[in-house]
C-alpha cells in the first residue's frame, strides 16, 4: 500500500503499452467491433500504476482536444500563451471604442437630412381641372389617383391638392359648409382614403389646404350661430349695426379684399357679421378658444386619414382688433363715404394682430404629434400674401426657438409683370437676404388664381422659368401644366382662365374629360401642347423639365450647396451652385431679355476659360464648350455650365454679401459623405 506521503498520478495503459493520449479517437482494436453493452470482454485491459509524481511531472504530456480543466491549468500561465490573449483583448476593447468614437463623430458631424417637403419639387393640382374620370365635366379624386404615373415621370414626389371640401364652390372650394367632408362633385371619402394609399403606395407625399379663417354661411357653425345656439353664439364675429330700407350703417369702414363693406346684416340674428373675402364667407372668431380647438380637431381629422401636411391660407386674416376703430385711409383727402376698394385703406387693424402668431404655432404644436413616427414629419406651409412686407412674410418661419411653417409659400415672381434680368435677380436677393439664417426658401411662378407664366410674361420663358425655380436653392412649387408649358384658356366665356383642363392629348377635351360637357373650356393649344405629345419630343418643355428635376436631385452643388450671385443686368441673371469639398461647380445663366453675350470672367476671377454645357433650354447647345470669357444666350435661354476649381466663389472676400446657403454641408471626398462642420 502507498503511503499519504508519496503522491501518485493514475495512468491509463493500453495493451500497446506506454501512455497514450486516446483524446477522442477509439482504440484501434474496437474498428469494425460492435459494442456490447452487458460485457466489458470487448474493451482494451487497463490498469492503474501509481506513479511518483516526480516522474509524471517528467512526462511529455502536450495540448489535446478535450483536454480536462486540470491539464489546461498546466498551460494557461505559459507566457505565450498569456500574453497572445492578451493583445488579443485589447485590441478586441481598442477597435470596439474606436468603433463607437466613429459613430458618434459621424452622427455630430453629419448634417441635418433634408426632408421629404425638401427634396422635391411640389406639384400643385385644382382636382376640378385634372382629370375627369365620369364624365361630368369636373375634374374629380379618381382622376388624380389616375395620373399618379406622370407625377412621377417629372421626378416628383410630392402632391399638394388645393381645396376639395364639401362647399357650395361659388369660391372655388373656400367657403367650406363641412371641413370633414368631400364635396361630391370630387367624390367620396373613401375615393380619398383610396387616393392617400395610392399616393404612399408610391412613395410619394400629399399635401392639402386647410382654411381655417372662414367658412360658408351654410355651415352648420353659422347656422347655430346666427340662431345664438348654446356655445356656438360667439363663433363668429357678430356687432350691432343700423339696417333701415334695405341700407346697412356698418360699425366701421372696414372693406372686404373683394371690395364693399366688410360687415353683412343678418335678418335671423338682426347683427351684422364680419367677412374679410365674400359675404357668404363670414370669419371665425379666433378669439374664442372653443373655435380654435374646432380647427385643431380638423387639424387631426385629416392627419388622422393619412394627409402628409397642409398648406395654411389666409393666416394674416385670422384675429381682428376688437376696439373696432376705423382703418387709416390711403389718400387722406378722400371722401370716407367713397372709399370701397381694398387697396384705399392700411389694414392695421384687421391684418397680422398680436396674438395671430401664436395660433398659427398651435398649429404646428398639433401637427407634431403626428410626426414622431420616423418618415411621417407633418409639413406645415403658410399662405399670407404679404407682398409689400416681406418681413412680415419671414415672421411665419417662427423664432430660432419655436417653430411656425416650414416655409411661408413665395409667390413673389408671380407679381412681376415685366421680366428682365434685373427684377428677377431683385426678386431672389429679397427673399434670400431677408430669409432667417438656416430657414429653407420657396419658390412659386404660378398657382390657381394667377395668370400662367405662358401667358403673364410670354411662352418664349417658360423653360428659363422653369430652370430658374429648379435650380434655386429651395423647394419649388409647380402648378399643373407648367410643366408643359400651358396657357391660360382663351376662351371668352372662361372667368378663370388659368383653371383651364389639364392637356393630356390630342383627343376630345385634350384627354380631360370624355363629357359632351366640361366646366371650362380647354385652351385650342392643346393638339400641340399636351404631355402625350411633348413625352416623344426630346426638345420638349416636358423633357426638359424631367432633366431640370433630376439633376436638382442627383447633383450635391445644386441639391443642398451654396449659392452666389456672380452677374445681373437687364438681360441677364447668373449665379453658381457649389459646394464645400466638392471641386464640382455649376453656374447657371439666364436669359430674361434680348440675346446677348456675357463676360463671366470679367466678373468671377479665377474662373476656368472654358466650361461644359450641362443642360440648355435649347437642346441643340446641350453638352458643348463655351468660352467663359463671352457666354451666348439667346432670348428666353438658360444654361447649366458646368466647371471643376479649387477656387469656391462663396469663399472669395468680394462675394461675401452675395452668396447664400439654408442647410450647409460638406463633402469628404476620402469618405464619400457630408458633414457640418467645414
Amino acid at each position: 500500500m502507498v503511503g499519504k506521503e508519496d503522491r501518485a498520478v493514475s495512468l491509463e495503459l493500453g495493451q500497446n503499452e506506454g501512455i497514450e493520449n486516446n483524446g477522442f479517437v477509439q482504440s484501434e482494436e474496437l474498428e469494425g467491433k460492435e459494442a456490447d453493452a452487458t460485457s466489458q470482454d470487448g474493451l482494451p485491459k487497463t490498469c492503474t500504476l501509481f506513479i511518483e509524481a516526480e516522474t509524471a511531472e517528467k512526462l511529455p504530456v502536450r495540448p489535446y482536444a478535450g483536454m480536462p480543466k486540470e491539464v489546461l491549468l498546466q498551460f494557461s500561465p505559459q507566457a505565450r500563451y498569456r500574453i497572445t490573449r492578451e493583445i488579443l483583448f485589447w485590441l478586441i476593447i481598442a477597435s470596439s471604442l474606436v468603433l463607437v468614437a466613429a459613430t458618434i463623430a459621424i452622427i455630430a458631424l453629419s448634417p441635418k437630412c433634408l426632408g421629404w417637403w425638401q427634396a422635391s419639387p411640389i406639384y400643385q393640382i385644382y382636382p376640378r381641372s385634372f382629370k375627369d374620370t365620369d364624365s361630368d365635366g369636373n375634374g374629380d379624386l379618381k382622376g388624380i389617383q389616375e395620373k399618379l404615373d406622370h407625377i412621377q415621370y417629372l421626378n416628383v414626389k410630392t402632391i399638394w391638392i388645393t381645396s376639395v371640401y364639401k362647399s357650395a364652390l361659388q369660391d372655388f372650394g373656400y367657403g367650406i359648409e363641412d371641413f370633414r367632408d368631400i364635396d361630391p362633385m370630387f367624390g367620396t371619402m373613401k375615393d380619398f382614403e383610396n387616393l392617400v394609399a395610392a399616393i404612399h403606395d408610391k412613395g410619394l407625399k400629399v399635401i392639402m389646404d386647410l382654411i381655417p379663417n372662414h367658412t360658408s354661411d351654410k355651415h352648420n357653425w353659422f347656422q347655430l350661430s346666427r340662431n345664438r345656439t348654446e356655445k356656438y353664439a360667439d363663433y363668429y364675429i357678430w356687432h350691432n349695426c343700423t339696417y333701415t330700407n334695405g341700407t346697412t350703417k356698418p360699425p366701421n369702414n372696414w372693406v372686404s379684399v373683394l371690395g364693399n363693406s366688410s360687415w353683412q346684416y343678418d335678418e335671423v340674428r338682426n347683427q351684422c357679421h364680419f367677412h374679410q373675402f365674400g359675404k357668404e364667407q363670414p370669419d371665425l372668431n379666433f378669439r374664442n378658444p372653443d373655435v380654435e380647438e374646432e380647427i385643431h380637431e380638423v387639424i387631426r381629422f385629416w392627419l388622422g386619414k393619412g394627409v402628409d401636411g397642409f398648406s395654411i391660407s389666409t393666416v394674416k386674416f385670422l384675429l381682428e382688433a376688437t376696439h373696432l376703430r376705423d382703418e387709416p385711409q390711403v389718400n387722406k383727402s378722400q371722401n370716407p363715404d367713397t372709399i370701397t376698394a381694398y387697396s384705399e385703406l392700411y389694414h392695421d387693424y384687421t391684418t397680422t394682430q398680436v396674438g395671430m402668431h401664436d395660433i398659427v404655432r398651435s398649429f404646428r404644436h398639433t401637427m407634431d404629434k403626428f410626426s414622431s413616427e420616423p418618415g411621417r414629419y407633418r409639413f406645415m406651409g403658410t399662405e399670407a400674401n404679404d407682398h409689400d412686407d416681406v418681413e412680415r412674410t419671414m415672421m411665419y418661419y417662427g423664432t430660432p426657438f419655436i417653430q411656425e411653417a416650414d416655409f411661408p409659400f413665395n409667390f413673389y415672381l408671380m407679381n412681376m409683370q415685366e421680366i428682365s434680368g434685373n427684377g428677377i435677380f431683385e426678386i431672389v436677393s429679397l427673399w434670400m437676404k431677408n430669409m432667417p439664417e438656416g430657414k429653407w426658401p420657396n419658390w412659386a411662378a404660378g398657382n390657381p388664381n394667377s395668370a400662367r407664366i405662358s401667358s403673364r410674361i410670354g411662352k418664349e420663358y417658360i423653360n428659363v422659368i422653369n430652370m430658374l425655380l429648379l435650380t434655386l436653392p429651395g423647394t419649388p412649387t409647380t402648378y399643373y401644366g407648367e410643366e408643359i408649358g400651358m396657357e391660360d384658356t382663351t376662351s371668352e366665356n372662361a372667368t378663370f382662365p388659368e383653371k383651364s383642363p389639364m392637356q393630356w392629348d390630342d383627343t376630345l377635351n385634350a384627354g380631360f374629360s370624355e363629357g359632351n360637357s366640361i366646366w371650362i373650356p380647354v385652351n385650342p393649344d392643346y393638339p400641340n401642347i399636351n404631355v402625350k405629345e411633348q413625352e416623344s419630343q426630346q426638345n420638349s418643355t416636358l423633357s426638359l423639365y424631367r432633366e431640370l428635376s433630376s439633376i436638382r436631385a442627383n447633383e450635391l452643388p445644386i441639391f443642398r450647396g451654396w449659392m452666389c450671385y456672380v452677374w445681373n443686368d437687364r438681360d441677364v441673371f447668373a449665379y453658381v451652385r457649389e459646394l464645400d469639398g466638392l471641386d464640382q461647380v455649376f453656374m447657371v445663366v439666364l436669359n430674361f431679355g434680348l440675346q446677348t453675350v456675357t463676360d463671366l470672367q470679367a466678373s468671377v476671377p479665377g474662373i476656368p476659360s472654358e466650361a461644359t454645357v450641362k443642360l440648355s433650354t435649347n437642346v441643340v447647345n446641350s453638352g458643348k464648350v463655351v468660352n467663359t470669357k463671352a457666354v451666348a444666350t439667346e432670348k428666353g435661354e438658360g444654361l447649366i455650365l458646368e466647371y471643376w476649381t479649387s477656387e469656391p466663389v462663396h469663399q472669395m472676400e468680394a462675394f461675401k454679401e452675395k452668396c447664400f446657403v439654408a442647410e450647409k454641408a460638406c463633402y469628404s471626398s476620402a469618405f464619400n459623405l457630408l458633414y457640418a462642420y467645414c
